[in-house]
């Protein structure tokens, strides 16, 4: 495809990244089965149109190990990889399931090295600290954030993260000044802008690479038909379902792409570095590319401030 997709720098770990990371959970068998054929295609497509950039988790499904199978095509150098450590449970590797998270760097060291043998590669460019419940076992000595600070001393790591959503655990991490990159979660897209409220203000003080989860909020900005949607069955206790028809709405009255006003929307705060999205196929994902690539025109915005203030 002909358009160019932007990229910016990452704050201080000076990584160049595309302003729509590539979520692997898109190719994990969450939303749809895809094969590892089909995957490794996706992934190689994505690096040879620039998005390069991506970002992975154990709990994204299969994806991990589809990744991995890529990287036996790709060079290492030509693409950079975001990791996870889970903290949602005493499961292993903190997957999904019940009790207190095992927040011990011994645990991370085991965990990144697990990983790193998954994907057949020997350094990741960032490692997210993922979802912990609780921020002051992964700030104390020996836990989760020293565990990756081990690894980024041994170069297993290259920089250190956190991807959460609380916005007080962002502020006590931001203040370590041991954090390279954050990842805010539905928190800044058409519906709400809260982490402008504080996350990006104190990331842009400490020269922290921000990327934005949920930019597209599950699809719901998305352009598909959310009438039809909710009367299958998608969405229908989710609050954000009737702003986002409201937009929705709009769009097709003006002729917009909601995609491109989405993804538009979110590339206007510089403070934000990239857009994680997942692609199911390639037409997703050259659909995303499009939307990111092409700005909209300016009388759009004022259009839209009119009818929506934001």
């Amino acid at each position: 495809m002909a358009t160019h997709l932007p990229r910016r720098r990452l704050g201080r770990t000076e990584l160049s990244i595309p302003v729509i990371p590539f979520g692997t959970q898109g190719f994990g068998n969450h939303f749809g089965f895809v094969s590892d054929e089909d995957a490794v295609e996706l992934i190689k497509h994505a690096v040879s149109i620039g998005a390069n950039h991506f970002d992975c988790a154990r709990c994204y499904g299969d994806s991990m190990r589809k990744l991995g199978l890529a990287l036996k095509e790709i060079p290492r150098e030509d693409v950079i990889i975001t990791g996870r450590l889970c903290c949602h449970s005493a499961a292993k590797w903190g997957f999904y399931g019940e009790g207190t998270p095992d927040y011990s760097a011994e645990r991370v060291i085991a965990d990144v090295e697990d990983q790193l043998q998954l994907l057949g590669t020997d350094y990741f460019d960032g490692m997210l600290i993922h979802d912990p419940s609780q921020i002051e076992p992964t700030l104390e000595k020996g836990g989760t954030l020293d565990g990756v600070l081990q690894c980024k001393a041994r170069g297993l790591v290259h920089y250190a993260g956190y991807g959460m959503r609380p916005h007080d655990f962002h502020l006590k991490a931001i203040a370590t000044g041991d954090v390279d990159l954050i990842l805010c979660f539905n928190d800044y897209n058409l519906i709400r802008q809260t982490a402008a409220d504080d996350i990006l203000p104190a990331a842009a003080e400490a020269d922290i690479g921000v990327m934005n989860g949920w930019s597209i909020l599950r699809g719901l900005l998305t352009g598909v038909d959310i009438d039809a949607a909710i009367a299958a069955g998608r969405w229908k206790n989710d609050g954000d379902a009737e702003p986002a028809r409201e937009i929705w709405k709009w769009c097709q009255e003006e002729g917009i792409d909601l995609l491109q006003l989405a993804l538009q929307f979110c590339l206007r705060e510089n403070r934000i570095h990239g857009n994680n999205i997942g692609s199911l196929n390639i037409e997703q994902l050259e659909a995303n590319v499009r939307a990111a690539s092409t700005p909209l025109p300016d009388g759009v915005w004022e259009k839209y401030r009119e009818r929506f203030g934001n």
